[in-house]
């Protein structure tokens, strides 16, 4: 068959592709991506073709050398991989490997299809590029530090309902972003183990007839274990799913986090600031400073979703074992980390270039009766049951809003209208730092509780 494309098959074949059929089948143009994981592979397997003695020492040798060459060509020479027509990036390096040493080349598929070649190339570039998601997450992590320790004695309301609850400290709602976080490494680092098991050896279906050494080929990559089947191994996409799985919820964190800083820099509220390095102007009205970094974060979430969703649809009714239509797996994935990547980074950036209201937010935290259940409690204290206590002081508070006034500006004989319990003490414990550190128990926000989960955080971080 004649035809200048680079491609690993046609012996069978007596004419040429059709060119919207090969336009349309071709890879190449995104799968480029894969251009050194597969080279890596492809030295791994060379050498365990050595190994089984498939090939010579010198054949080895030669199409070792080749593939660095090939590999430095690439990394050395502008417009490289632009430069050539290929069905996809597998072939246009057995083709430049061929060109390089000339027959011996054509050794180097030996004991391999490209089912497997594929899968295994996939994997070690998905393998590299959650490690750098998972750096990109403690940036993240390290930014949100930081800016709780900038306003360490902070206070700001807590949101129910998008209504104000109870105060806490701001360092507090920093540390939730944390925690969510957090649980996002967990499930990228369950992703990445997943993700470590090599399919190299399970050939088109059935397994290699060669008697390569997985293991060893394995050890040599990295990876932790070989696929234990062939069918699976070639048509396995989970570890793909696992990462765009992982990164949609990582977009939710990231998209609700800019969801409270887009309300909190809003006139209304008036609780942080961002400096201009983040901020973008109005075209037609002078005065805006609008958070565009933020509301891209937010958006941003909706494509990874979709790239989620694309997966789960594309593999629900594959039969086994490889089919073309995995061939959509790449772009979703490589899209997935693309957006994640510059998600994480700008959201660092933002959170470096943001600064608290704290004058703004302590008023805030001390009107609007947020210190209700701290009264409630107060009387639970004194005997009372929760339930009467809360009757209570729903009808105090409404005594209180009728006068215009907040619950602790109330008398002590206004406020003994609602129950005898009442003392003169009532007052320390309606102050805004009694409410905030009477939160002691394990997870709450009090001073000590913080201080404490801010030095736990900063020992993960250093880790």
């Amino acid at each position: 068959m004649s035809n200048d494309k680079k491609q690993l098959w046609g012996g069978r074949f007596t004419a040429a592709p059709d060119e919207t059929f090969a336009e349309f089948n071709d890879s190449f143009r995104f799968d480029r991506r894969l251009f050194a994981a597969d080279v890596t592979a492809s030295i791994a397997h060379a050498n365990g073709l050595r190994r089984a003695d498939v090939i010579s020492g010198d054949e080895a040798d030669s199409i070792v050398a080749g593939l660095r060459s090939i590999a430095d060509e690439a990394e050395n020479e502008t417009g490289y991989l632009e430069s050539e027509k290929a069905e996809d990036v597998h072939s246009f390096i057995e083709a430049k490997l061929i060109e390089k040493i000339g027959d011996t080349g054509r050794k180097l598929h030996t004991g391999r299809s490209r089912n497997d070649q594929v899968a295994t190339a996939f994997r070690l570039w998905c393998r590299d590029e959650v490690d750098v998601v998972l750096e990109l997450i403690r940036r993240a992590e390290r930014s949100l530090i930081d800016l709780a320790k900038r306003h360490k004695e902070a206070v700001i309301p807590a949101y129910t309902h998008l209504q104000r609850a109870q105060p806490v400290l701001f360092a507090h709602w920093c540390l939730a972003y944390f925690e969510m976080l957090e649980r996002d490494i967990e499930r990228f680092t369950q992703a990445r183990k997943r993700v470590n098991v090599m399919p190299l050896g399970s050939g088109a279906v059935a397994g290699t007839g060669f008697p390569i050494d997985r293991e060893l080929v394995a050890g040599e990559l990295g990876f932790d274990a070989v696929t234990a089947n062939s069918l699976d191994g070639v048509s396995d996409r989970d570890f793909a799913v696992d990462i765009c799985s992982a990164a949609s919820l990582l977009m939710v964190h990231l998209s609700r986090l800019a969801e409270d800083m887009i309300l909190y820099a809003s006139s209304e509220f008036g609780f942080i600031v961002l400096s201009d390095a983040v901020s973008s102007g109005s075209s037609l009205m002078p005065q805006k400073k609008n958070p565009d970094a933020l509301e891209l974060l937010r958006g941003k979430a909706g494509r990874v979703f979709g790239n989620d969703l694309s997966m789960l649809t594309m593999l629900k009714g594959l039969p086994l074992a490889y089919n073309k239509d995995m061939q959509e797996d790449k772009e979703a994935v490589f899209d997935t980390i693309d957006t994640i990547g510059i998600s994480l980074r700008a959201a660092a950036v933002i959170l470096d270039n943001t600064s608290l209201n704290v004058s703004r937010t302590q008023r805030a935290a001390a009107t609007g009766y947020l210190n209700a259940t701290d009264l409630a409690d107060y009387l639970v204290a004194k005997g009372m049951p929760f339930r009467s206590a809360h009757e209570a002081v729903g009808r105090a508070v409404l005594f209180a809003i009728d006068k215009g006034c907040e619950l602790n500006e109330l008398s002590i004989d206004e406020l003994k209208q609602f129950s005898e319990l009442v003392e003169t003490d009532v007052f320390e414990r309606l102050s805004l730092n009694a409410s905030i550190g009477a939160r002691s128990a394990i997870g709450g926000t009090s001073p000590e509780r913080v201080n404490a989960a801010l030095d736990a955080a900063d020992n993960k971080l250093k880790k």
